[in-house]
């Protein structure tokens, strides 16, 4: 038999709680319906709420009132470094009884501490069910005056009720029980779709990346888009062998996917037996991982690392083959990528700490910026199996007065990397010391730190004469064979030519303007290699539109009508949505967008032939 406390407020329509605690909005809202199984639970107050270390948020399953889900909030959610910044350590520490006196930092080469006392900490499990997928997490997270609730992952299912139930005190501004229903969505969407939808405010497929990533089956054979809404996504994502994946955003600035991950909080799980990861390391302090994948695309987006430098919580951790990031924002509280296998990073930013890319695998860099806080950008620890970075047409500076090198190769814990490689072509450089690179250990005999034809930012020759004795200055004189070897992204990647077939990230606009103005229609598009453009006005090819960018002079009513541009690649092309040209000082009636479609030769294709509005 169910029991509801009498003291429980039943929510009204409006789904607003109040009273003493003041007023409490929740979502999902009470008595919601299709809610996502993967959902946050948000409580927005009219002030900033206090998160304490008693009491426990329950969900149960209404069907028989079984409790699914528990998070105790007398639990601390991993070990603590005052690197950990608010909204994540918005809960206070020093509250757990003894807990400052259990903390201590200790290096993964540091042999078992035998006095140590065990803690328990939260614990969700991210990406598989296995003891090296038990992540420390942050059930609650304060954020401005919203509290989201992080429930376990796959706790909840389709097509299922749920109660959930808040103790008072969880809260300081709540002193009664807080208690709502809501109902799933009755299945999950089609394994089949070619899209799949992640929106944080629940209007897609899935709430968390994390969930969409997980529903996808290892090693799915066809092409899948996750196409994620914008937002900010508070979750730690981490997935392995996946393939034929691409994850866009909506827009690169306002779609962040963050957390205050960081190696004290989640270490790395060392000599753990997994069929899937062979040498039983599996490094969890990233915010953003993938491992043992392939065919992946990252694009449009920001991965943010909330920590306080340096933390060593990369932005993005892969370990995979023929994997693209384009268009992405790589933020690292420490480093910030960590990269092996086969990667090609095209227009987008690293910025860190320190040390910012490091990893064993081969990274082509195109037209990237990199940004250092402090410390080297790159750390480079390739075999002599693989190429190692390669930087072309890229801009290396640091923030403030801060003077750095491009990249390091010391002997750390006994080991050395003496086949490291890093290649810089036509660069642009600021806040680089004289000798450029350093301190190296061991045989250097191998490496290879070369540059050519590196500038500052305003294209001047840098001063080579002081660089450091390793650095080698490549002449086209001399290296011309070396040059274009390492301009060539398929030479640096072992064979592999990276290919995307062309996203389009944002659409042409409606444009309404006097006659005798100028109107400019425009795209912007990700695509790998680059693509090629055509604007047609009515379904009709315009002569010598080919650019991101339709600029029609001195307006007249002939030039209204309906703009679309088709951009293509070698891998696929796709066609944007219409836009309106309108003579505003003029009664014409607006056109619509159906007209005779653009005839090609092959399917319209991007994003697996979804147009993204």
């Amino acid at each position: 038999m169910k029991c509801y406390p009498s003291i429980i407020l039943v929510l009204l329509l409006s789904c607003l709680l109040s009273g003493a605690q003041g007023q409490v909005t929740l979502f999902p809202a009470h008595q919601a319906r299709d809610v996502n199984p993967d959902t946050h639970l948000i409580l927005t107050f009219d002030q900033t709420p206090t998160l304490e270390i008693q009491g426990c948020i329950r969900i149960y399953d209404t069907a028989d009132d079984r409790r699914v889900d528990t998070l105790d909030m007398s639990i601390p959610p991993g070990p603590h470094n005052t690197r950990t910044l608010p909204p994540y350590d918005s809960l206070t520490y020093e509250k757990y009884p003894e807990y400052s006196k259990l903390i201590t930092y200790r290096n993964r080469f540091d042999p078992p501490d035998p006095n140590a006392k065990p803690i328990d900490y939260q614990i969700n499990y991210i990406g598989g069910s296995n003891d090296g997928d038990a992540y420390h997490f942050y059930p609650v997270i304060i954020r401005d005056n919203r509290a989201i609730i992080c429930p376990h992952n796959h706790v909840l299912d389709y097509g299922k009720t749920y109660r959930v139930q808040i103790d008072p005190g969880v809260f300081s501004q709540v002193d009664e029980s807080l208690e709502w229903t809501f109902s799933t969505k009755k299945t999950p969407p089609s394994i089949d779709s070619t899209t799949l939808e992640v929106s944080c405010d629940g209007s897609g497929d899935f709430s968390t990346v994390q969930g969409a990533v997980d529903f996808i089956p290892d090693h799915h054979p066809e092409p899948i888009t996750l196409f994620i809404k914008n937002g900010t996504y508070d979750e730690t994502v981490y997935f392995r062998n996946k393939s034929n994946v691409t994850i866009l955003g909506e827009s690169r600035d306002q779609v962040v996917i963050c957390n205050s991950n960081n190696s004290i909080f989640n270490p790395p799980t060392l000599n753990v037996s997994r069929d899937d990861v062979p040498d039983g390391n599996h490094n969890r302090r990233s915010v953003f991982g993938v491992e043992r994948s392939s065919r992946i695309n990252i694009v449009n987006l920001t991965l943010r690392s909330l920590g306080e430098a340096p933390a060593q919580a990369e932005g993005l951790l892969v370990k995979g083959t023929e994997i693209i990031v384009d268009n992405v924002t790589i933020d690292g509280s420490g480093d910030a990528l960590q990269a092996t296998g086969t990667i090609y990073v095209h227009d987008s930013s690293i910025t860190g700490y320190g040390d910012n890319v490091l990893g064993y695998g081969a990274v082509f860099f195109d037209h990237c910026d990199f940004v250092s806080t402090y410390g080297p950008h790159l750390w480079i620890r390739n075999p002599a199996t693989n190429h190692g970075n390669a930087l072309v047409n890229c801009t290396l500076r640091t923030i403030g007065d801060v003077e750095t090198v491009v990249a390091r190769n010391p002997i750390t814990g006994g080991h050395g990397f003496p086949d490291c490689e890093a290649v810089l072509i036509n660069c642009a450089l600021e806040g680089i010391r004289p000798e450029g690179w350093g301190p190296v250990g061991g045989d250097t005999s191998n490496m290879r730190y070369w540059e050519y034809n590196s500038t500052d930012l305003d294209g001047h020759p840098v001063d080579m004469s002081q660089r450091h004795e390793i650095v080698r200055e490549l002449t086209m004189e001399h290296d011309a064979e070396i040059i274009a070897n390492y301009s060539d992204p398929t030479y640096v990647l072992g064979g592999w030519t990276p290919a995307m077939e062309p996203l389009i990230l944002s659409q042409p606009q409606n444009i309404s303007v006097d006659q005798g103005q100028s109107a400019s229609f425009t795209v912007s598009v990700a695509s790998v290699p680059a693509a090629s453009y055509q604007w047609c006005k009515d379904g009709v090819p315009l002569a010598g539109a080919t650019r991101e960018t339709l600029t029609l002079n001195s307006v007249s009513p002939d030039d209204v009508g309906c703009y679309r541009v088709r951009v293509r690649n070698s891998s696929g092309q796709i066609t944007s949505e219409g836009a309106q040209l309108i003579l505003s000082s003029q009664a014409i009636e607006k056109k619509t967008n159906i007209e005779t479609p653009i005839t090609v030769t092959g399917p319209i294709t991007g994003g697996n032939g979804k147009i993204f509005s």
